[in-house]
């Protein structure tokens, strides 16, 4: 088992520049803590051995990696161009045309794969192609016909996507491709399934439903990219069990320079709710072609780390880039030197105003204020769901959290809150007398890994009876070395 000192978490996107065991194996190394893998790009078989590759290069590491399935959602594209591509000029009009096949593009129009967005805008309406990087404006709709004028030209080529500023289109969260899939992700057995363009917390309800049909027990991570989320937020931090910054879509529905101010919020809001993020895209997108990040991605990073951040993530830097193993060391070093110096705003992104929502919930608070008064080593929480742990890491503490557990499914999920390290118990404890020898047992482990020495404290919590989920009631203190030798 390796145990890792930086607290924040990296998630890393896998593509063809990441997906070589070798390489895997190196970025694992390097620190990445959760695998993403792209559901936009393809097939059934592809991903599920690429899950069965991460499987086994994190058990040749010795560490726990999660797995997150990232649904494809509606993304609405323009279809294709007779010569591949139009290049267009400010004031020129253009027409998008739902009922043009989708591979007739030419200079004068284009179809559409998403056949509702005639009715989704009115004469006025702005959209953005190309992420943004072209402009135009609704004249008028006329038959199948939406006509444009282009207010920031360039080069449209095949299936880029298209948004409506300010939001507003009425696509569902889930598509029948992204039902497929999740079926798919919940036969491999991924830690957490992404959900792209969810509107309030009922898309992420609905997601859930399909996922317990299909026998899954992934968490639901809920990324925040139309303008829509934004203004339902609560809703979505109350119905998700992660949320993700997806600042590449959301910068183009409210704009770039609203993104920052969205991102402090969530990362303020999300505790409240228990609700762990991840800040994703961009974060060192030069790295896609250069061996060094730029200065501004750095803070980029370390602001998201200050503002408490569980995870942040690389998308094409790892899974198409030139140096997907330098990008995570990137990344790791600063993540750890930012913590190092200790520069977050409080000792707890959790409200102390916030009351707590359970016993175990309680405990872990408890917890949580023992290590800042004393001089505590370690954390130990015994956990069937993982909650215990999650609770805990809620708080900027800087004591390690070990999240000791017998179910496979809670090993990855654990693997990305902040500051919890997973741990997979050989045993499996159920009554309550099992509490002296789980105890012992704990401690033994932890000496045995070199991460505390027999004078040292460890906090512990667990419940009585054991091996039960959402029973932690008990929290202790206890010496790593007391009373082992005599039952060696």
């Amino acid at each position: 088992m390796i145990t890792r000192k930086r607290r924040t978490k990296i998630v890393a996107t896998l593509g063809p520049a990441s997906e070589t065991p070798e390489i895997l194996e190196e970025m694992i190394r390097a620190g990445v803590n959760v695998v993403r893998l792209n559901f936009s790009h393809g097939t059934a078989e592809d991903h599920r051995k690429r899950a069965e590759m991460v499987r086994a290069a994190a058990d040749k590491v010795g560490v726990t990696v999660g797995i997150l399935a990232d649904m494809q959602g509606p993304k609405i594209r323009v279809g294709r161009f007779v010569h591949g591509a139009t290049m267009l000029c400010p004031g020129q009009k253009f027409i998008i045309d739902i009922d043009l096949d989708l591979e007739a593009g030419n200079d004068e129009r284009v179809g559409i794969t998403y056949k509702e967005l005639i009715n989704d805008v009115e004469p006025g309406a702005r959209l953005l192609l190309n992420d943004g990087l072209i402009v135009m404006d609704v004249d008028e709709i006329v038959g199948s016909e939406i006509r444009c004028t282009v207010i920031l030209g360039g080069e449209l080529s095949n299936n880029k996507g298209i948004n409506r500023a300010g939001g507003g289109l009425s696509a569902a969260a889930l598509t029948d491709k992204d039902k497929e899939d999740i079926q798919t992700a919940c036969a491999i057995g991924v830690d957490y399934i992404a959900i792209s363009f969810p509107r309030d917390g009922a898309d992420i309800e609905y997601a859930r439903k399909l996922v317990r049909a299909a026998g899954g027990h992934a968490g639901i991570v809920a990324k925040v990219e139309r303008a829509e989320a934004v203004d339902n937020l609560d809703s979505i931090l109350e119905a998700s069990d992660v949320v993700m910054v997806a600042r590449g879509d959301l910068g183009v529905e409210i704009g770039d320079a609203a993104v920052p101010p969205v991102q402090k919020r969530i990362l303020r809001k999300a505790p409240k709710f228990n609700c762990p993020v991840i800040v994703a895209t961009q974060m060192m997108e030069s790295m896609c072609e250069n061996p060094v990040p730029t200065r501004a991605e750095v803070n980029d990073v370390a602001n998201a780390v200050i503002d408490g951040t569980d995870a942040v993530m690389l998308s094409g830097e790892s899974a198409a880039g030139k140096y997907p193993v330098e990008a995570v060391k990137a990344m790791d070093r600063t993540c750890l030197e930012t913590e190092r110096h200790r520069v977050f705003p409080s000792q707890s992104t959790r409200d102390p105003r916030y009351p707590p929502h359970s016993v175990n919930e309680c405990i872990a608070r408890s917890v949580m204020d023992a290590a800042r008064m004393m001089p505590i080593k370690a954390i130990v929480a015994f956990t069937q769901s993982g909650s215990t742990a999650l609770y805990m890491s809620r708080h900027l503490g800087e004591v390690p959290i070990y999240a000791l557990t017998p179910e496979h499914t809670t090993l990855g999920k654990v693997a990305l809150y902040r500051n919890v390290t997973p741990i997979m118990l050989a045993t499996q404890y159920s009554e309550a007398t099992d509490a002296p020898r789980a105890t012992d047992d704990a401690k033994a482990l932890m000496l045995s890994h070199g991460i505390v020495e027999k004078e040292d404290l460890i906090a512990m919590t667990m419940g009585t009876p054991m091996g039960e989920s959402g029973a932690t009631n008990m929290m202790k203190i206890v010496r790593a070395g007391d009373h082992l030798a005599e039952n060696e």
